[in-house]
């Protein structure tokens, strides 16, 4: 019993000191995140006057084609600086206006890709995506100048600026890197990348949408430039009869993948940029209203959207203009940069941790039932040193208690009622770095 207490002590003590390290690379990467660059950025997409999904293709100055040109030969260049380490696309589908009530005429949605594989589990993606396009107060009016700063160049840019960041690093699970077309008209774009992924089979761990992540002061005057919100819905829309009877019984409403993934990017937040405050809408999107991570979702990919806390609604989809003392329009002059690098350095860490991260464990069964304690067996995957249990309260948002148990496969944590909290399990390597917790999806009795 001696030694095993001893042995055990080691590894904690070692595990401590190799993530301590690690925990130094990702401070470093937090402060590689340049404002400069993402104003740049934005301001280069503001100067194609509209970015509007069905506006001019053929111009090299104005106009969708040649945003999207851009981006292409942004990732481009980050590619030749990491000697070829992105892989760079166009994906697109074709859009028509039978059926769509927002397309003027039918096109091609464009979508601009860039993937930095894996080294260790190349079909397991971590997606970042912004918005190319833009729109005018009529989302069928294409010619009209709509820069779209906020919405969602400030978005765009952060994917750039991360691709910038995280291609001088290497990471055992892949990077998605990508500008998504057709937001304004109806999530063409995120539709046809998850179509895509679909048939790739990829092994998609997580889809961060970053919606407008430039702006600090709000419609009702509110100035914050420390919280953001995390919109994650509770459980997959595509889930089973089955898998929604059993939540009657043993719980798990808030506890879908996409929930999963919204409190990891808040742990990790809190933990290396606590000056900031995360806040989980235990939502889909807004109230009513949609972003490019709803595809995904659709699908049964885990996906949430990362944006500022405070909307101002007069420069989001408005004509630029004066009206009553108020002036209307997304233009640049409302972007903060600061606080875009800050959200933008919230997405980098999270993904940089993921990619890092061994898959979560698989099979993950409780029980327990009218015994003093919580028991549990899963499947060990690959890449794994341990595992660690997290518990909380049935009502608490976050998980709360841990408790690291090596490398074992079934553990009980005695003394612990399980009718009294929700648990689940992660998987951990030899670096520190976690993966997304795991609710449990069976359940055993002895």
């Amino acid at each position: 019993m001696k030694t095993t207490v001893t042995v055990t002590g080691l590894f904690l003590f070692l595990s401590v000191f190799l993530s301590a390290q690690t925990n130094q690379q990702l401070y470093n990467i937090i402060e590689t995140v340049s404002e400069k660059r993402i104003e740049k950025d934005i301001q280069t997409l503001v100067n194609f006057g509209t970015r509007n999904t069905f506006s001019d293709t053929i111009s090299k100055t104005r106009g969708i084609g040649a945003a999207r040109r851009w981006i292409k030969s942004e990732f481009e260049t980050i590619s030749k600086d990491c000697n070829n380490c992105l892989e760079v696309f166009y994906q697109k589908d074709f859009v028509t206006k039978k059926g769509n009530n927002r397309v003027p005429h039918d096109a091609w949605v464009v979508n601009v890709v860039a993937i930095q594989k894996g080294t260790k589990y190349p079909n397991r993606y971590i997606i970042m995506s912004g918005d190319i396009d833009s729109r005018a107060s009529d989302t069928m009016d294409f010619t009209t100048d709509a820069p779209g700063a906020n919405d969602n160049a400030s978005g765009m840019a952060g994917a750039i600026e991360a691709a910038r960041v995280l291609s001088k690093y290497k990471f055992e699970s892949s990077i998605v890197y990508v500008g998504l077309s057709g937001e304004e008209q109806g999530l063409f774009g995120g539709a046809g990348l998850a179509k895509y992924a679909q048939e790739k089979a990829w092994d998609i761990i997580g889809v961060f949408n970053n919606d407008m992540i430039g702006n600090i002061k709000g419609v009702d005057g509110v100035i914050d430039n420390r919280t953001f919100r995390i919109f994650s819905e509770p459980v997959p829309p595509n889930e089973t009869e089955r898998e929604r009877t059993l939540r009657r019984f043993y719980g798990g409403e808030v506890d879908g993948i996409s929930r999963q993934l919204a409190r990891y990017v808040y742990k990790t937040t809190k933990m290396y940029m606590p000056e900031m405050n995360p806040m989980m809408v235990y939502r889909l999107d807004r109230f009513g209203r949609g972003g490019h991570h709803r595809p995904f979702n659709d699908l049964g990919y885990a996906g949430i959207r990362i944006m500022e806390a405070h909307e101002n609604y007069t420069q989001q989809h408005q004509d630029i203009r004066e009206e009553n003392g108020i002036k209307y329009g997304d233009v640049i002059a409302h972007v903060n940069f600061d606080y875009a690098k800050k959200l933008t350095a919230v997405n980098v860490i999270n993904m940089a941790s993921l990619a890092s991260a061994p898959p979560p464990p698989k099979n993950v069964s409780i029980g327990g039932i009218v015994e003093p304690a919580a028991k549990f067996k899963w499947d060990r995957v690959d890449g794994a040193k341990g595992y660690k249990i997290y518990w909380r309260s049935t009502t608490s948002p976050t998980w709360d208690y841990s408790r690291y148990v090596g490398d074992v496969s079934e553990f009980t944590l005695d003394g612990i009622v399980i009718d009294n909290y929700f648990f689940g399990i992660a998987s951990i390597n030899e670096n520190g770095f976690e993966s997304v917790v795991v609710f449990p999806n069976k359940v055993f009795r002895d």
